[in-house]
């Protein structure tokens, strides 16, 4: 990913309990915001989702897309994505450290939107949406 925004937090959790929580789309609108409506539209082999479907309003910003995902076990999580209408890329992945009983996540993603932005503000709205992400996260696990 080349123009792509990474930031982490620590969560008070062994890293199958946050992926478990990464992996469960259906209650996304239980605790994502801007999450409207998320339903799994194929399961992977190992019954985990490999294809997903977002409807998203985060104010000024609304989507409805698709992604594919890979899982690496307990540890990492990758997407990319297959269409969408605001975007024509977003390719992300979570990344799980375990210690001690807490979970180092480590968020990465880069996205193109159809329509064109200065690079500052699509910047600094990646950063928004890894740290909400992140946060909701981290108290969806520890809640």
């Amino acid at each position: 990913m080349a123009d792509q925004s990474t930031q982490s937090i620590v969560v008070d959790a062994p890293a199958a309990e946050v992926m478990a929580v990464v992996a469960d789309f259906p209650a996304y609108p239980e605790w994502v915001a801007a999450a409207k409506k998320v339903e799994v539209l194929e399961p992977g082999p190992d019954g985990r989702a490999r294809r997903v479907h977002f409807v998203i309003d985060a104010g000024p910003v609304s989507d409805d897309y698709v992604l594919d995902y890979t899982w690496d076990g307990d540890r990492r999580v990758a997407w990319t994505l297959v269409h969408g209408q605001m975007q024509k890329k977003q390719e992300g992945s979570y990344l799980l450290e375990e210690a001690g009983g807490r979970t180092t996540v480590t968020y990465t993603i880069a996205i193109d939107l159809s329509i064109p932005m200065l690079g500052l503000i699509k910047r600094r709205a990646e950063k928004v949406i890894l740290d909400t992400a992140l946060k909701e996260l981290k108290k969806r696990v520890e809640g």
